[in-house]
């Protein structure tokens, strides 16, 4: 069984006289140590999908699935008491924004050391310091970091910080949302290194949200492209990423620089996320997609499963 299967996951947003579907029938398998990029504009459902996972979002929203589960166990039956014992323990999440993220307030220790006595109360403000030190170690934090606030630290540290937290409690998967946004080339890179390592060193499954195509391919095995709330195509990086089938994923890859070729221009994707509240009835990238057929404009494909590749799409059915 995988460790991780989400079958027709769909999350949508109550507004005043609408909703927005903003995820609809999401479907893949993450096995044990998976490193899983999930790519796509901003707006495709990528950020909302992991507060789904987590079963962290706004009371607005309303979640279902055919299948939520996680290591065996069913996400979707858990009840609040049995949700706050995964939480952090089992799966944790880096949040994008750190800076919003953290108190600004509070020193970095007091922050962690909540989170720490959330799990393990009787853990002494010493024992958590030398842990920490311990931890920072790992994401080359000093340990004077601790004694500081965040408004002390750079973009990069406090992304540091909030991994950190992450690893706190030992959890089997982290879901990395959007960690490498409005840092610098340089730290992006260095960062992308650690998280690397880091899921190697502990052991862990990962999910990795970004709208970068180049993140994914540094540090993911597999990928999930995503759009407008659907997903379009999965499997291994090098299968999606080298040799995209699905449209929108060769668009996607022809609108990121290639280093290796010399003149290719880059080419953006004209036109813009369709509305939500009203989806398409048929293919949900038609009204954008440059080699669409007269059946996508009403017929929703069907889901092609080849080998270990999924793709949604008409013209891998002809």
């Amino acid at each position: 069984m995988s460790f991780m299967r989400l079958k027709n996951v769909d999350i949508s947003y109550k507004l005043e006289n609408t909703s927005v579907r903003a995820v609809r029938s999401f479907s893949c398998d993450i096995e044990r140590g998976d490193i899983v990029g999930i790519v796509g504009e901003s707006g495709s459902g990528k950020s909302t999908l992991a507060l789904g996972i987590m079963r962290l979002l706004p009371p607005n929203a309303s979640l279902s699935a055919e299948t939520m589960l996680f290591d065996g166990r069913n996400i979707l039956s858990f009840n609040q008491d049995e949700l706050r014992k995964i939480r952090w323990k089992e799966i944790s999440v880096v949040f994008q924004k750190a800076m919003n993220a953290l108190s600004p307030v509070h020193k970095i220790f007091t922050q962690m050391y909540d989170v720490i006595i959330a799990h393990s109360p009787d853990t002494s403000k010493g024992k958590a310091y030398k842990m920490l030190t311990e931890l920072f170690s790992k994401v080359n934090l000093p340990s004077k970091v601790l004694n500081m606030y965040p408004h002390e630290l750079s973009g990069g540290m406090m992304q540091r910080v909030m991994i950190t937290m992450s690893l706190i409690h030992n959890p089997k998967m982290i879901i990395f949302d959007e960690v490498t946004t409005a840092l610098d080339v340089i730290t992006q890179g260095q960062l992308l290194d650690e998280i690397n390592r880091l899921v190697r060193e502990f052991g862990l499954t990962a999910i990795i949200i970004t709208h970068d195509i180049g993140v994914v391919n540094e540090v993911c095995n597999k990928v999930a492209v995503m759009y407008a709330g659907e997903l379009l195509e999965f499997g291994k990086v090098k299968d999606v990423i080298f040799s995209p089938m699905h449209p929108y994923t060769k668009a996607l890859v022809k609108s990121h620089p290639d280093l290796r070729i010399g003149n290719e221009l880059i080419k953006g994707i004209p036109g813009s996320l369709p509305d939500l509240t009203d989806p398409p009835g048929g293919c949900i990238f038609y009204p954008r997609c440059d080699v669409r057929l007269d059946l996508c404009k009403s017929v929703k494909p069907e889901v092609s499963v080849l080998g270990d590749r999924i793709v949604k799409c008409h013209r891998i059915q002809r």
